[in-house]
């Protein structure tokens, strides 16, 4: 439990991740709807790679921004983004619209991640941070229960638009809330003047923004994306090192390994979740109700995961290397099932054993990232970590599909890749190391 003089904020907090939650689950289950209404398959995954370009530019802006004037403002700028985009999405007329209010939201929702970031580094004292990150990781869950079922009830019996229009009467509230408990507490910048390059930098996260989109958009397309996978791939090998910590692709020791590290994880369950439903469904004959329990199951790992590292029950490196172990076994357990003999309780084990292991990995990378940043730079180093997660998960999403396409639908092929990439995140653990003081990079695993 969150102790009283921050329970307003940490309620606020825990309302905005649940309601970006909410919106990134339920928006799977309405897009073909949407598609088919406004006309637009052909814009189908470019809906997709809108926000997540959208979220790459706003991660780094809103990084720095938080550094330099404090995270207040570019959370109420993420909010009103937000619901900016939720509206002019709800309201479209055309595909072309909707996937504009798509790439507003993405800025909106890159905006409040990083920015919440830099507010618990404000607010919280440190002791607190893993709690409070357990807590980020629980406000998925609800989403992930029951996002995808309020959708589709919603498209069927009322109208998909008013999954778009009606959460802005939520995330206001929420938003004035957690102002609200921030009153009265220091929550001002940590550096005086903006550093230099910025737009630069900027300029480096749009061209990663639109390898982003190249690479998922090509990766959809088969064959005839190769052209456009090729593309994106040549220029997220020149962009993405100038957003990312100086010695992140060299992997040195300490805080530069954080946004590659994150991001293989990350990576490899979210490659392997797009195809366990599919797999199940197509291999074992669940229906898509039963196959979206495993991912459900495989949220509550996740939340069960942060909680017991939010307890002090492991120590960090255990959290981290044992997290990426439990990743990888996971993924190759839920493999079994395409044997027929195999109980198909034999999924839902798996998925929560994966789950598990991102539940520990994942806020303990942010809480040290937190401690190892000097006072003035959580902002660009979280926009970093968020950055190489978001971009790390897109290739890994692309490339584990091209392998499955390649192998004529060979779903071992496309998850050993999945389980390869967890396993180097587990050999890099030790590299990512606590600090002796923050700002430093030397230290020992704990």
């Amino acid at each position: 439990m969150v102790s009283p003089p921050y329970r307003a904020i940490s309620v606020g907090l825990v309302a905005l991740i649940t309601l970006t939650a909410f919106e990134a689950m339920a928006v799977a289950t309405a897009m073909p709807v949407v598609a088919r209404d406004l006309g637009g398959m052909h814009l189908y995954n470019l809906a997709f790679s809108a926000t997540l370009a959208a979220s790459v530019i706003a991660t780094v802006l809103g990084g720095r921004w938080s550094d330099v004037r404090g995270p207040l403002v570019p959370i109420a700028a993420g909010v009103t983004a937000f619901v900016a985009g939720l509206l002019l999405s709800g309201l479209a007329s055309t595909m072309e619209v909707f996937v504009a209010g798509r790439f507003v939201q993405g800025l909106g929702a890159g905006l409040i991640q990083v920015a919440l970031y830099v507010l618990i580094a404000r607010v919280y004292p440190a002791a607190m941070h893993p709690k409070v990150f357990a807590l980020f990781s629980a406000a998925w869950v609800v989403p992930s229960m029951v996002g995808p079922a309020i959708a589709g009830l919603v498209v069927e019996n009322v109208d998909w638009r008013w999954i778009f229009l009606g959460v802005p009467l939520i995330v206001i509230p929420a938003a004035l809330l957690l102002w609200r408990g921030t009153v009265g507490r220091e929550v001002r910048s940590g550096a005086a003047e903006p550093a230099p390059g910025l737009g630069r930098k900027l300029v480096w996260a749009v061209l990663t923004a639109v390898s982003a989109a190249l690479i998922q958009y090509g990766s959809a397309l088969e064959l005839a994306g190769l052209p456009l996978l090729l593309a994106g791939i040549v220029l997220l090998a020149v962009a993405l090192p100038r957003l990312l910590l100086p010695g992140s692709l060299k992997l040195a020791r300490g805080l530069p390994t954080a946004p590659v590290l994150r991001g293989l994880a990350f990576g490899a369950l979210t490659a392997a979740e797009v195809f366990v439903p599919l797999m199940l469904i197509s291999e074992r004959d669940l229906t898509p109700t039963g196959a979206g329990i495993v991912l459900t199951i495989g949220a509550l790992g996740w939340s069960t995961g942060s909680w017991i590292k939010g307890r002090g029950m492991i120590g960090d490196m255990t959290a981290i290397r044992g997290g990426a172990a439990m990743i990888a076994f996971g993924i190759s357990l839920v493999t079994l099932v395409l044997i027929d003999s195999v109980p198909i309780a034999v999924a839902y084990v798996a998925m929560a054993v994966a789950g598990l292991g991102i539940g520990a990995l994942h806020p303990t990378v942010s809480v040290l990232v937190l401690e190892m940043s000097r006072k003035g730079e959580e902002g660009q180093n979280s926009a970093a970590v968020g950055v190489g997660e978001s971009v790390f998960t897109v290739v890994a999403v692309a490339v584990s599909g091209a392998l499955f396409t390649a192998t004529a639908g060979n779903y071992l092929t496309g998850l050993a890749f999945t389980v390869a990439l967890a396993l180097l995140a587990f050999l890099l653990a030790p590299r990512f190391a606590q600090p002796m003081a923050a700002g430093t990079m030397e230290g020992s695993a704990s």
